[in-house]
């Protein structure tokens, strides 16, 4: 998982994050208080590096973390990866 940018952000910010294997990937958003606000990506996804718009024009000013979870095809090497981002109107 790569850096959010910008960060702080108003209304969109680009997350970047790079695969080496092919795997079950889950980058979610979530609030302050540990609640989902929306999935960015889901499934399983091919090696490679990619990178996802959150349009947060709809949400309110406040902390969110970015988490990515990504799993081999054989469920093992997990991996998880968790940001804050900040996002300010």
């Amino acid at each position: 998982l790569g850096h959010a940018y910008p960060n702080p952000f108003n209304p969109s910010t680009t997350i970047e994050y790079a695969l080496p294997t092919s795997s079950d990937l889950t980058l979610a958003v979530y609030d302050i208080q540990g609640r989902l606000v929306t999935y960015l990506s889901r499934g399983f996804i091919a090696a490679g590096y990619y990178e996802k718009i959150w349009d947060a024009s709809r949400y309110s000013s406040g902390i969110y973390f970015i988490r990515l979870q990504a799993y081999d095809i054989y469920g093992k090497n997990n991996f998880v990866s968790t940001q804050k981002i900040v996002l300010v109107k």
